[in-house]
């Protein structure tokens, strides 16, 4: 300002004709210095308003009230859903047990010769008794004193004796308490891909542990499960969060009945990644209870060897669209399967009333086939199909 007034004070009648624009009530030029400049005083009124192109729209309250009675309608499913949840959970934890054992190392390290173990079971009543089942990994090589059963009240109880299967991986305890109650299993195995299911345990051992999900796949077999083979393998694939600890313990749908006995986990970090797996009902009662009637599984026997690698040329070769079912390579003399008339390059599609998938799902069928049962077999032959009548006997009369 003080540059502009050095530049304009060169005139009278240019320094009054900036001035006369300035401050309209400025004296006239008398020859002297021009009067100081003085500030444009702020102009004093209403403005347009300026709306800014990024703010969220404002809701009314009408707009607010309306929202609010819809949440609450949304929030009422919602709560039936927690409902039943919680009504399931009530029921079935009384049912889930806590198991810690103590067994011999199979190589002792830094001069200890035990290891804990920990894991799960699900208390339910077998040919009479009372049983606790859980996994054979959980309890393999313990004592029965070394192996503790904690109940959800705080109870600890000692197996009175105890029964497995190394090729399913199940194990059975008899156990002698008051006031026990048992799961209800799941009479068929209707689970389907997409079902909700509920996992029930102790991972890590955090006792009573509730996790949802549902059911991923099913027929999941030929899986590596570390210390020995399972050699008869159908598992039930689950998001429902399982860790270490969960072993044993129940997965139940949502009608609160026992669909599956949670075994192994999927993992790179040790932990729940999202996939679980689960031995299917059908295998554990077929299993429990013949260890509980027997002692031991009497496992039936069909006398087919089968190919472990039924390519889609070999398919091809016998006419079928695509390699499915159990590609027959050779037959036990006197077996079952020989009396009935099967033969080489047979293809088995389909037992007892259940489609076939591969091999391993054939084997699993039949393991879990009581002894003495009369099946229909339907094969697929000289491109066109067949059904045949068998009876099953016993594995022990064929193999040694």
């Amino acid at each position: 300002m003080a540059a502009r007034r050095r530049f304009l004070g060169r005139g009278c009648s240019a320094w009054r004709l900036v001035a006369a624009a300035l401050l309209p009530l400025a004296a006239p030029c008398s020859g002297e210095e021009p009067p100081p400049l003085a500030p444009v005083p702020a102009v004093i009124g209403p403005q347009a308003e300026r709306p800014d192109p990024l703010a969220a729209p404002r809701l009314s309250t009408a707009d607010r009230d309306r929202l609010y009675a819809q949440l609450a309608q949304d929030a009422e499913f919602l709560e039936r859903h927690g409902r039943h949840l919680r009504r399931l959970s009530q029921l079935l934890r009384p049912t889930v047990v806590h198991i810690a054992a103590t067994k011999p190392r199979s190589r002792p390290r830094s001069g200890k010769t035990t290891e804990e173990e920990a894991g799960s079971g699900v208390i339910a009543t077998v040919a009479g008794r009372t049983v606790v089942i859980t996994n054979r990994h959980v309890v393999h090589r313990a004592d029965l004193e070394d192996i503790s059963l904690r109940l959800d009240d705080g109870r600890h109880l000692h197996p009175e004796r105890l029964w497995s299967d190394a090729d399913t991986d199940i194990a059975v305890m008899e156990i002698g308490a008051d006031d026990l109650q048992t799961a209800r299993f799941a009479e068929e195995d209707t689970l389907q891909i997409g079902d909700a299911v509920v996992a029930i345990g102790s991972p890590f051992g955090l006792a009573q542990t509730v996790t949802l999900g549902i059911v991923s796949a099913k027929g999941r077999r030929d899986l590596d499960l570390g210390e020995g083979r399972v050699r008869f393998q159908d598992f039930i694939q689950t998001d429902a969060a399982i860790n270490p600890g969960n072993s044993g313990g129940p997965l139940v749908n949502i009608r609160g009945e026992v669909v599956g006995l949670n075994t192994a986990i999927a993992s790179n970090s040790g932990g729940s990644e999202g996939i679980g797996f689960a031995i299917p009902i059908s295998m554990v009662i077929f299993v429990s209870r013949q260890l509980v009637e027997h002692g031991q599984v009497q496992r039936a026997f069909l006398g087919v060897s089968l190919d472990r690698v039924f390519s889609p040329q070999h398919a091809d070769r016998l006419g079928m669209p695509r390699p499915v079912g159990a590609l027959v390579i050779g037959v036990t003399p006197g077996a079952p399967a020989d009396r009935a008339g099967i033969r080489r390059d047979d293809v088995i599609i389909a037992y007892d009333g259940r489609p076939v998938d591969d091999d391993d799902h054939l084997l699993s069928l039949v393991s879990t086939t009581p002894l003495g049962r009369t099946v229909d077999v339907v094969i697929f032959r000289e491109r066109s199909r067949s059904t045949l009548r068998l009876t099953v006997a016993s594995r022990r009369d064929f193999e040694p």
